[in-house]
């Protein structure tokens, strides 16, 4: 895959992903293979995730994630609550006043 249309960033976090899933495993004490063969994955797979290669599929990244337990992490990734920057938008696009429609009554 082309890395060079991959912006910076993205590459950066995926690399720091794929550290953070491997020291995961490290710290449970789960060998490579047994990590792969518990994701359903292949162990170059697991090896490529751990490599925060950006041309694994995000549905092995989330196997991996949910035989650490962490998968409601990714299930949070996007909530509207964690969303700083769109509820600031939304707060800015609230009307200043509200008034009631007095079209109709009697």
């Amino acid at each position: 895959m082309d890395i060079s249309n991959t912006p910076f960033p993205v590459r950066r976090t995926l690399k720091k992903l794929g550290r953070d899933l491997s020291d995961a495993r490290k710290r449970r004490r789960i060998p490579m293979q047994l990590a792969a063969e518990r994701a359903s994955i292949s162990r170059s797979t697991l090896s490529k995730i751990e490599k925060g290669d950006e041309g694994v599929s995000l549905g092995a990244y989330a196997k991996v994630l949910f035989i650490l337990g962490m998968i409601k992490r990714l299930a949070e990734l996007a909530d509207p609550i964690f969303d700083e920057l769109g509820l600031g938008l939304e707060a800015e696009s609230l009307p200043k006043r509200i008034r009631i429609s007095r079209k109709g009554e009697n």
